[in-house]
């Protein structure tokens, strides 16, 4: 094997050139310079700064340190771009923190939330931007919390016997909408009405709509659900199991049988008002035979019950366990964050700088959904499904190089696969 070295830089990322270009393309770098300030009358801008954050990833990084260690002289090559510092990087989310609140329960323990309305106000503003969500449509909403565990300075204990933050998070389909962080240890009932108040006023202030909410027991509380069925015009919640419920079901006479999923059961429905007495709710019940000969200690029989609470009168039980259900396309987001968008390697000990970067993940998920859907159209082993380990593979590592020709850059990819068609 012969070896012959070139001096001039050719990068195996070139692919990310096309993300720079739609980034500027977008109008959203401009629009987070417009509606977080000025940063620095001579150095870096929010925009400028965001715009390295997501390149890192793009290009498979995983935390700030990655652009001095590997990615510098890639992103530099690209004419006109300003690569920030991993200092400067991780001031950002410092200068976009907001004050943790300590929140008291009613036995008087105390949690520490942080609330940053500014940041997930330019989230959402960001998603109608890029026309990922539109004025006046009406919209499905999940939400649900999440363990981030870490071992860092000041984390709380939760109550999986970890220690980390547990952030409430509310999606649109594939789209994280809001992000409130709390510490590790808090119920996740403990203030959830006061968050999902925030999480749906901030929607309707920006003019989305929500057709449907679904959420899973930790969501099954009177105050909750109030704040739930004000802003939904129906809405679905797992109900915990309680001796006066199975003293319902007991009195069931008439189940049907359904298969969802290829597996067989038994659906019945019965009005509900065990918080609301004057308000029409039903409680759709599906039960399956348990794998053991073990009775159940409330019925007397051996079936395993589940219940679902909503407001829902004209869809069948089989229809509202199967939309219930589909509650785990919204559960993948948290694997996506977590593995793609660096949730599982929180960069600071301070849970509002960590908020910061959070949200600021959750925009480039967010932004990944919008310019793979692009991509997917010319490229067709690259589905608008693919996570990002795949696009960084097929479509970021591409040999290339900026080249200055009459008075012009010029891009040079080694490739015949057809990039040149994001260009139209």
């Amino acid at each position: 094997m012969k070896l012959q070295k070139k001096s001039y830089i050719i990068t195996p990322f070139a692919g990310i050139s096309f993300v720079h270009r739609e980034l500027d393309k977008s109008g959203l770098l401009d629009f987070i310079d417009s509606f977080l300030g000025i940063r620095n009358k001579v150095g870096y801008q929010f925009g400028e700064l965001f715009r390295t954050w997501f390149e890192i990833f793009f290009c498979g990084g995983e935390v700030a340190e990655d652009v001095q260690k590997h990615l510098r002289s890639t992103l530099e090559n690209i004419p006109g771009n300003k690569v920030a510092s991993p200092d400067t990087l991780l001031r950002l989310l410092t200068e976009l923190a907001t004050e943790n609140t300590t929140v008291i329960s009613s036995s008087g323990k105390q949690y520490e939330f942080n609330i940053n309305e500014k940041m997930n106000d330019l989230n959402i503003k960001s998603l109608l931007l890029t026309e990922q969500l539109k004025k006046e449509q009406m919209y499905d909403f999940d939400y649900d919390n999440q363990i981030l565990e870490h071992e860092k300075w000041g984390a709380k204990h939760t109550y999986k016997n970890t220690t980390g933050d547990f952030p409430g998070v509310a999606t649109i389909d594939d789209k994280v909408v809001y992000i409130e962080n709390r510490s590790g240890n808090a119920n996740v009932k403990i203030a959830q009405d006061q968050t999902l108040q925030r999480a749906y006023k901030l929607l309707e202030d920006n003019g989305i709509k929500i057709n449907r909410s679904r959420m899973d027991a930790g969501s099954y509380a009177k105050d909750i659900i109030d704040i739930v069925s004000k802003y939904s015009r129906l809405f679905y919640i797992r109900a915990n199991k309680s001796e006066s419920m199975y003293e319902q079901i007991c009195q069931i006479e008439n189940w049907e049988k359904v298969r969802i999923n290829f597996k067989s059961y038994e659906v019945a429905s019965i009005p509900f008002s065990q918080f609301f007495e004057d308000r029409n709710y039903r409680l759709v019940i599906m039960r399956e035979k348990s794998d053991n000969a073990q009775l159940n200690l409330f019925t007397g029989d051996n079936f395993t019950y589940r219940s679902i609470l909503t407001n829902d009168q004209e869809s069948s039980e089989k229809e509202i366990i199967e939309y219930y259900n589909m509650r785990g396309a919204s559960e993948k987001i948290f694997d996506i964050q977590n593995n793609d968008f660096g949730w599982n390697r929180l960069p600071t000990s301070k849970m509002n700088s960590n908020t910061v970067f959070l949200i600021l993940t959750a925009m480039m998920k967010n932004f990944y959904n919008h310019f793979i859907r692009k991509v997917s159209k010319v490229f067709p082993d690259i589905p608008s499904t693919s996570r990002i380990k795949r696009f960084i593979f097929r479509f970021i590592c591409v040999a290339g190089k900026w080249v200055r020709q009459s008075r012009q850059w010029k891009l040079h990819l080694y490739t015949d696969r057809p990039y040149e068609r994001l260009l139209i």
